[in-house]
């Protein structure tokens, strides 16, 4: 396609740019391009004048494609297509290239060289954009109904949220009760709510509410149809097997975590007096009179913390290396209510580090002020307990890195592992909903900030500690958050999703299946038109990967908006060399293609 009329604007970003890469250099090579009819800077693209101004060109100079040149298509790709839809563009004839991250961050000591790769890679847009054309965004109609995933204190707020609004809520629960962890806890930090009665008074609102399907002791087993308009299959008898299909427009992801279990000895679990973070909150809610422990009255308490968390490599083997985030404030928060209690107890942290972030710092100032007394231990030297063959007490034995080293042993009654969070077994349901998993077992959103309970999977939401390790507070607020998503696309009755999805040519497609095995969507489909086996891709759950694209043996599949030949196009705007003299050559300007 020629005669194009595109705009390129390549943006300063405040200087994150623009102080190692020559902006207006990168303007002047792009304006020799005869496609090219506008071709400006900007101190930061993304303000509301320059949006403005874009949308003005658009208009006026009758622009068929914008380049804009600037940081992670991650945070404004939905910024641009906004300002071209507004000019009368279509969104998906605009182009996003990033020169931040990608060019002026990563090249601080060469500017030359990251002028040159700036200026590939915004020719490389060019390129693309020039074969750009208007797509449609693909339209579903969407049910309004939602099938929410684990009856925790995040679950149970997302059903209510859905229901309040109008959303018919299936709330499917593994255990025979709702509640999770919290209908356990008694007094809970940061609100010093009572955990059971706040769970139970949400337990009685799901019952009471008709908007609410409750299944207890089941499973979500399978998923199929498409965004917006899934089936979703709940065993409801674990014994018999028995099955049930619902539909939903949404399903939103609550399954919880399981706490980090011990092994016999590590740390002394096992012997006498030796407990987890769990045990002894329950051991703290029960006791309100003086604390003790089998008919004895505690009056030592050593805690031990980062147990299952930011484990070493070398001696660990899978090491779970990841911060746990919320057990160092609930370990300070326990301190307190013991503090509370009547009678002298001596608190003893062993702390790698301590992280009661936020407004939670004043709890650790608390819990100093009450008496407990802090010890930093050596991140490879972990504290040891035994019995003490003379007392009969548990001895710890480490070393304080606030006190020059030196070795310290205490004497306790009773020795508190403050144990991590740890992803559920959800290997079933993770199969079923093909959700993504990170590294630490976690499931895994789309971008922690900018759509922090969103998955790949479109319409399949997830909150809580199923996501990450998370205090009740913030589970909560998750989970309103995956409300506001649901929301938003069931309550219009339909949504629209990204036309940039595969394509097959039937005339040279023989179904092969080898795209079906390539795709971890299920996208592919085989149909018989005209008696010939081919394969028809279902845009709705098709994702853009690609991935079936370069194993087709027939070469009939394409990507829409980087088709074959859009990535030639960005390829050779990449390998194009700048005019200006004494510039690197391409092989010297490092990552081109990254």
């Amino acid at each position: 396609m020629s005669g194009r009329k595109i705009g390129v604007y390549v943006c300063h970003c405040g200087g994150n740019i623009s102080d190692y890469v020559d902006v207006e250099k990168v303007v002047e090579e792009l304006r020799s391009d005869p496609d090219v009819v506008v071709a400006r800077t900007a101190m930061f693209t993304c303000s509301d004048a320059t949006q403005q101004e874009i949308i003005e060109d658009i208009k006026e100079q009758n622009l068929d494609g914008i380049v804009v040149a600037s940081c992670s298509p991650k945070l404004h790709t939905f910024t641009f297509r906004g300002v071209a839809k507004r000019g009368g563009l279509s969104p998906y004839q605009y182009t996003q290239v990033n020169v931040r991250e990608q060019c002026s961050w990563t090249h601080t000591d060469d500017h030359a060289g990251a002028t040159a790769k700036a200026t590939r890679l915004v020719k490389a847009g060019v390129g693309r954009t020039r074969l750009t054309v208007p797509l449609e965004p693909i339209v579903v109609e969407t049910v309004p109904k939602a099938v929410v995933i684990g009856g925790g204190v995040a679950g149970l707020r997302a059903a209510l949220g859905l229901a309040e609004i109008g959303i018919a809520v299936f709330l499917v629960e593994r255990e025979p009760r709702l509640g999770g962890w919290v209908a356990g806890f008694g007094e809970m930090y940061p609100h010093g709510k009572n955990g059971s009665e706040l769970v139970g008074g949400l337990v009685q609102q799901v019952r009471q509410n008709p908007g609410i399907t409750v299944f207890t002791n089941a499973e979500v087993t399978g998923k199929s149809g498409s965004f917006g308009n899934y089936r979703v299959d709940i065993r409801v008898d674990r014994e018999t097997g028995e099955t049930v299909s619902v539909e939903a427009g949404s399903i939103v992801v609550s399954t919880g975590f399981d706490v980090y279990s011990v092994a016999q000895e590590e740390f002394g679990y096992g012997l006498e007096g030796v407990v987890t973070l769990p045990e002894f909150k329950c051991l703290v809610d029960s006791n309100d009179g003086v604390l003790e422990y089998n008919g004895r009255p505690i009056k030592n308490i050593v805690y031990i913390y980062c147990v299952g968390s930011r484990q070493d490599p070398d001696v660990v083997e899978s090491a779970r290396r990841y911060c746990s985030r919320y057990c160092c404030t609930a370990a300070v928060h326990a301190s307190l209510q013991v503090a509370a209690k009547p009678g002298r107890v001596h608190q003893y942290h062993l702390h790698r580090d301590v992280r009661t972030y936020g407004k939670y710092e004043k709890l650790y100032d608390e819990s100093l002020n009450k008496g407990s007394v802090y010890l930093k231990v050596p991140d490879h030297e972990p504290p040891s307990v035994k019995r003490d063959p003379e007392t009969g007490r548990l001895l710890v034995t480490t070393r304080d890195l606030l006190a020059e080293g030196d070795e310290v042993e205490i004497l306790a009654d009773m020795v508190v592992l403050v144990t991590g969070m740890v992803p559920r077994a959800n290997e079933e349901l993770t199969r079923a909903l093909k959700l993504p998993v990170g590294k630490s077992g976690f499931f895994n959103e789309i971008h922690p900030k900018l759509r922090p309970v969103e998955t790949v999977v479109d319409g399949v939401y997830i909150c809580g500690t199923c996501q990450q390790p998370m205090n009740s507070a913030e589970a909560v607020s998750s989970g309103l958050a995956a409300v506001t998503q649901s929301a938003s696309i069931l309550k219009k009755g339909f949504a629209e999703l990204d036309p940039l999805v595969a394509v097959v040519d039937t005339g040279a497609c023989t179904w092969c299946g080898l795209c079906d095995e390539a795709c971890p969507y299920g996208a592919p489909q085989q149909v018989h038109p005209n008696g010939k086996s081919v394969a028809l891709i279902d845009k709705t759950a098709c994702k853009g990967c690609g991935g079936c694209v370069p194993v087709c043996p027939t070469k009939a599949i394409d990507l829409e908006g980087y088709t074959d030949a859009q990535i030639r196009a960005m390829i050779d705007g990449m390998l194009s060399t700048p005019s200006a003299a004494n510039v690197p050559e391409v092989a010297e300007v490092a990552g081109v293609t990254s």
